[in-house]
């Protein structure tokens, strides 16, 4: 199988799907797992390519135990191959697009209720009292600004000091897919943005920082891993047995939006997402949560 093919589909991803980085190093994994059962069937000519052995990776894959949101995943991937393939002329026909993807499982995402976000974030608030050191402020800001805006984690590193508009209570952010869009952002978390950026983040600096809102203990942009420990450690303060991070945070600001009387489509556009199913879940979210809070309080529940 050839090198060239990898590199080509890795360019048809950049520039003419504009996909993120992330998403491309997926489908380029899924095709790299692909070809490398091919080899083992012995198959070496594109020509030779049939739905068969896409399903015999498939059902390889199933014996590892992966998960059916995983191997819907892996599909889409490889439908997306074949199509492309077929149309690039190195297959003589799209053998893939006949395969249809599992539902797959939906499981409602972990969600914090008000008082449980208010929790973390006072003890954070209680920490840069008593420390008054430039990470903690830091570190109460990049909760606030997470909780308060919905923002994926890559969204929030990503930010710059000319991304944010005091006069109309937004930031600017970079999506998946390269996709700009402003979001609304609370007074709370502009104050605690505006307390680190102004008391704390010149401690931190470096000539490495350029313009960057979050920086790390060496200056530089602060990593992805980093910005996730935080978060970790603040979620800890809940006292929940299950590891909470960046992503609860996203969840409860759009259930606590839609809980609020936020429609569903203001809520998609503030979250980034390209489908409003997706923001649906969100709803699956309150109802869940209104029966859970009558099974509690209700007598005859």
């Amino acid at each position: 199988m050839s090198a060239a093919l990898i590199t080509q589909y890795e360019e048809h991803l950049a520039m003419v799907r504009n996909l993120s980085d992330n998403s491309i190093r997926g489908y380029v994994t899924d095709l790299e797992s692909f070809l490398k059962h091919m080899s083992k069937l012995g198959i070496v000519e594109f020509n030779q390519l049939e739905i068969e052995h896409i399903r015999s990776w498939l059902a390889n894959l199933q014996t590892t135990g992966v998960a059916r949101a995983t191997l819907t995943r892996r599909i889409v991937s490889i439908r997306a191959f074949t199509y492309w393939g077929a149309r690039s002329g190195w297959l003589s026909r799209d053998i893939g697009k006949d395969l249809i993807a599992p539902k797959p499982e939906r499981n409602l995402p972990d969600v914090l209720d008000i008082e449980s976000a208010a929790l973390a974030i006072k003890a954070l608030e209680v920490r840069a009292q008593e420390e008054a050191s430039a990470s903690s402020l830091r570190d109460l800001a990049l909760v606030e600004v997470l909780y308060g805006s919905g923002i994926r984690i890559s969204e929030l590193v990503g930010l710059d000091l000319g991304d944010i508009d005091r006069q109309r209570s937004t930031i600017k952010v970079m999506g998946k897919g390269s996709k700009e869009r402003i979001v609304p952002l609370g007074q709370p978390a502009l104050a605690a943005l505006d307390n680190w950026i102004n008391n704390a983040r010149a401690e931190l600096a470096s000539e490495s920082s350029g313009s960057a809102v979050f920086i790390g203990s060496r200056g530089k942009r602060i990593d992805q891993r980093v910005a996730r420990s935080v978060v970790y450690q603040a979620m800890e303060a809940i006292g929940s047995d299950k590891k909470l991070g960046p992503h609860t945070l996203r969840h409860s600001a759009a259930t606590h939006l839609l809980e609020g009387g936020a429609d569903l489509r203001t809520v998609q556009e503030i979250l980034g997402h390209s489908s409003l199913a997706t923001t649906q879940i969100y709803t699956h979210v309150s109802q869940e949560r209104i029966k859970k809070a009558y099974e509690q309080a209700h007598p005859r529940a």
